[in-house]
């Protein structure tokens, strides 16, 4: 089973502020959607309470929340004390790939534990303040091998460029 990391990052590496996004990008919205449909996303506590409530869990998607937390909830999805927890789960359940959806630490662990063999990533195009942030990629590991630039319009403010990443060490 590939894991891979799906998210949007600014040109700063800034991913959110407050537990919540730092723009409106429909266009990566629906890619989101597009790419992550029909498989297991995993995510940690915060990230999946940012989610507005009537969307969670993630539809059409097995949802894995990761907290410390041992009495946490969350009706429809299921709920793991640690990462390697949710990527077995996955497997056993048949998954090809499993996507991390965030927040920062989960991403952090994950690229930092060698568990991550692919990321899509949406370049946005301008630099924000935030309180939570992506890691810096050690470009000697990953090879973009899919770019597409996305020109800013009516519905997406802002120009970015969708992005795969490929571990090649």
């Amino acid at each position: 089973m590939k894991v891979s990391i799906i998210v949007a990052v600014a040109t700063n590496n800034a991913i959110g502020k407050d537990n919540d996004l730092l723009w409106h990008l429909p266009a990566d919205m629906k890619y989101f959607k597009e790419i992550t449909n029909g498989h297991h996303i995993l995510t940690g506590r915060k990230n999946y309470e940012s989610i507005p409530e009537k969307f969670r869990p993630l539809p059409n998607r097995t949802n894995i929340v990761i907290t410390r937390n041992k009495n946490y909830q969350a009706p429809g999805a299921y709920v793991f004390a640690a990462i390697q927890e949710g990527i077995s789960f996955a497997e056993k359940n048949g998954e090809t790939e499993l996507f991390i959806i965030g927040g920062g630490e989960i991403y952090r662990q994950c690229i930092e534990q060698n568990l991550v063999r692919k990321i899509y990533l949406t370049r946005v195009h301008q630099n924000f303040e935030a309180d939570t942030f992506f890691p810096e990629l050690d470009e000697n590991y990953w090879q973009i091998t899919a770019e597409n630039f996305k020109e800013k319009d009516e519905k997406n403010k802002i120009d970015c460029t969708f992005l795969e990443l490929e571990k090649i060490r």
